[in-house]
């Protein structure tokens, strides 16, 4: 190892590969970051699911595929076979990097949701950061509370994902997820709204349609159909001339899309851990009105956008005509203050040297109410 070139591992999903269009933020944020850290000359390697983007520079770590007996499948303890195909895959990596990849890398940079990595982290010789993507969940929770944290470092992507972990993991690292403004141009606007994103019942597109007609605004909707149920019961039917569904969209068409729209609706009805959709409208000189949920009011300002408390539609509904009209190049700035790709980058690579510097297995974190 030089200074100046690390050899990084990156553990995303087993079931989802990290390219465009993009199964979710998780898969566009690991997209990014890997691609800048290739770009910056660190040799960065792979686990998700197969078929990566080749462009990304990166080469990729077997995702290992699982054959249960007929007999094993009718035990009455199976499990679903996607739980049983995930912890195996993670199960094998981890058992590798703690084996015949011992020194393969320098640093492991853990993005997966996946108990294993976390509960495995003290198999493994290597330093290990886990970015925390998510709220706490219960099988990581359960991963902490029987590993102690023993050989795991943590960093938290917004203010409000780390003290909602505060009572797991204590203090940590922030480090805000960023976007590349190059590939987020900022765009001309128009008459018209956007929301963007997964189209699942806690990101709730069905809201911001209900918001935009009562505020008079055509609006059009972008991303990955993640829940059909979702779609068919409380999407498809509110679809017409005024009210649009673009797609699944790969980057370069999505930020065309945004910044062709007046505003963007972020509509969640849980607590967004960032809200990278805010940043990516931000970038494209798109005002944000949003509503305001874990790590969002962090990123948006009043001089881009306007947050309005949460179960008030009517406030989002007022705060439309009032977003459509903030300037464009202040968005665009907010972006390049708060949300910038080099500066996460940056942030991460003083950790991994950080991490590096230490001992590996250091003191265990004090896991105060968890048992």
């Amino acid at each position: 190892m030089t200074e100046s070139s690390l050899r990084i591992a990156f553990l995303a999903s087993s079931r989802f590969p990290i390219r465009q269009p993009f199964a979710g933020g998780l898969e566009s944020h690991v997209w990014y970051l890997a691609r800048a850290l290739a770009a910056d000359g660190h040799r960065v390697t792979l686990f998700a699911g197969p078929g990566s983007d080749p462009a990304l520079g990166c080469t990729d770590l077997e995702v290992r595929t699982l054959e249960l007996s007929a007999v094993a499948r009718a035990d009455a303890s199976m499990p679903s076979m996607q739980f049983m195909t995930e912890h195996h895959a993670y199960l094998q990596l981890m058992l590798d990097l703690g084996g015949r990849l011992a020194d393969a890398f320098d640093v492991i940079h853990n993005h997966s949701l996946h108990y294993l990595p976390v509960a495995m982290a003290a198999t493994v010789s290597t330093p290990i950061l886990c970015t925390l993507h998510t709220p706490p969940t219960p099988w990581l929770e359960s991963a902490l509370a029987v590993s102690r944290g023993q050989g795991a470092h943590f960093a938290a992507v917004s203010a409000h994902t780390a003290a909602s972990w505060q009572h797991v993991v204590g203090e940590l690292e922030v480090i805000p997820n960023g976007v590349d403004l190059a590939d987020w141009p900022i765009g001309e606007g128009g008459n018209r709204l956007i929301w963007f994103g997964r189209l699942v019942p806690e990101k709730g597109a069905h809201l911001a349609i209900t918001a935009a007609r009562r505020a008079g605004f055509p609006l059009v909707l972008a991303g990955p159909i993640s829940d059909t149920d979702y779609f068919e019961r409380s999407i498809r039917p509110l679809l017409n001339r005024d009210v649009v569904y673009l797609g699944h969209l790969a980057q370069p068409a999505l930020a065309a899309a945004i910044g062709r729209s007046a505003a963007a609706l972020v509509t969640p009805v849980w607590d967004e851990p960032y809200g990278l959709v805010v940043a990516e409208a931000l970038a494209c000189g798109t005002p944000v009105a949003a509503i305001a949920r874990g790590g969002i009011p962090e990123v948006l300002t009043l001089d881009c956008g306007r947050l309005v408390p949460p179960d008030d539609l009517d406030a989002l509904v007022a705060a439309i005509p009032q977003t459509v009209a903030l300037s464009r190049a202040a968005a665009r700035a907010r972006a390049a203050a708060h949300c910038s790709e080099r500066t996460m980058v940056d942030a991460y690579v003083n950790t991994y040297r950080r991490l590096i510097r230490q001992p590996v297995h250091g003191k265990p974190f004090r896991l105060d109410g968890v048992r």
